[in-house]
């Protein structure tokens, strides 16, 4: 209708015989007025998920089923993130909408999620959760030529080879076995690692990890054996790995196999030192753990969230106080929190014109930003690298908190 009007008002004021009026001068003000405010993208196309009040936000995670925590707590964290910033007016004037769907961390829901989000007429995409899901959901963001920015994933797959329009925030799971591997092996000087792992992308990808570490070392894991994933089948996999008799094991998985695999360990006698990543969901897997929680190992990919020393944490403990203070604090919303963050940055980036190529360029734009998380936490993007943050915090479980530290000797004895 609008684009209408101003074909019709050009039409009126510059017609044939040209007739200068203080009407058609006005007219031709209301029609550069009304172009001012529309987002225009190329060729004077609309911006989808563009209007003049608000940028619509779409994302596909775990809202049901048994990781769900993970689904939940990442939308809320971005969630809260937008709060913050429409409280203050938003972005160049337009409120942020989420648009949040189910996927259940399921593949084979993957793909109606992902229409159904752009069936919501959506900007831009984020908050995803899960490398099995994540592997559905890039191939068709990139199709569709709509950018992802934030994925609770480490899936190296979302880093190499460049993905336009995928932007990812964390650091790699690559990343977080290398450190693991790396001071296994040349701190505590273990030798034996096994590895635990569920039956999907997730699992392959953290296993692959876990070897490419070790092949530094000329060395390869005693033992790995998976079990069916979102189950607490286990039992097998603990047989076969525990038969090898590792120093230490990785273990991949969501909170529930995790916990699930650390008590029937226990249980039987079996204490080797267990290490986990981050997308176990640190606080569920402690809460569902219980102390057979205590001294496993968890590499993060953000601060904890009870260091409010950090700008950034703090502002994510005084937004979650303001706006949902019913809610815990943990390292999965923190994420999800530090994910819209960036996104925000990008979008300010891109400023009022805004595309959704404007604002892959915006992000590429970031060099060493201190966005509040600790000096060796800075983001820095290319158009060469989507990996905003590459540095990875080791954690302990002590007294059913996840508490960092530098120095690997302390546990050595657990």
């Amino acid at each position: 209708m609008i684009f209408g009007f101003l074909i019709w008002t050009f039409h009126k004021t510059f017609r044939s015989d040209f007739r200068l009026s203080f009407r058609n001068i006005w007219l031709f003000a209301l029609c550069l007025g009304l172009l001012s405010l529309l987002p225009r993208g190329a060729l004077g196309q609309a911006v989808p998920g563009v209007s003049d009040t608000e940028i619509r936000i779409g994302s596909c995670s775990a809202l049901e089923g048994p990781s769900q925590f993970l689904g939940i707590q990442t939308v809320l964290g971005a969630f809260l993130y937008f709060e913050q910033i429409n409280s203050q007016g938003g972005v160049h004037g337009r409120k942020l909408r989420m648009v949040s769907r189910d996927d259940s961390y399921d593949p084979e829901k993957a793909p109606a999620c992902f229409r159904h989000v752009l069936d919501e007429n959506v900007f831009a995409l984020g908050f995803f959760v899960g490398t099995p899901t994540a592997m559905k959901h890039v191939p068709l963001a990139e199709a569709n030529k709509i950018p992802i920015v934030g994925l609770f994933t480490g899936a190296q797959a979302l880093y190499a080879p460049l993905r336009h329009y995928v932007i990812n925030v964390r650091a790699s799971y690559y990343d977080e076995t290398r450190e693991q591997v790396d001071h296994l092996w040349g701190t505590l000087g273990f030798r034996r690692i096994g590895v635990i792992y569920p039956e999907d992308a997730f699992g392959t990808t953290v296993l692959e990890g876990v070897k490419l570490a070790l092949k530094k070392h000329a060395s390869e894991p005693v033992a790995a054996a998976s079990y069916p994933r979102q189950t607490a089948q286990v039992d097998q996999a603990i047989a076969v790995v525990r038969a090898a008799n590792p120093e230490a094991v990785v273990l991949v998985g969501p909170y529930a196999p995790v916990a699930e695999i650390v008590k029937r360990a226990h249980a039987g006698g079996w204490k080797p030192l267990f290490l986990t990543v981050s997308f176990v969901g640190t606080d569920e897997f402690i809460r569902t753990a219980g102390n057979d929680a205590e001294g496993v190992v968890i590499t993060q990919v953000v601060p904890p969230y009870y260091i409010t020393e950090l700008r950034t944490v703090a502002l994510y403990r005084r937004t979650l106080q303001k706006f949902r203070p019913d809610e815990k604090p943990n390292f999965v919303s923190l994420e999800g929190f530090v994910d819209a963050m960036v996104l925000v940055e990008g979008l300010k980036r891109a400023g009022r014109a805004l595309t959704r190529e404007k604002l892959i360029d915006a992000l590429e734009s970031i060099h060493e930003l201190d966005i509040g998380l600790g000096s060796d936490m800075t983001l820095a993007y290319s158009s060469k690298d989507h990996k905003g943050l590459h540095h990875v915090i080791p954690s302990v479980v002590r007294g059913g908190r996840a508490v960092p530290f530098t120095d690997w000797t302390i546990v050595k004895s657990n």
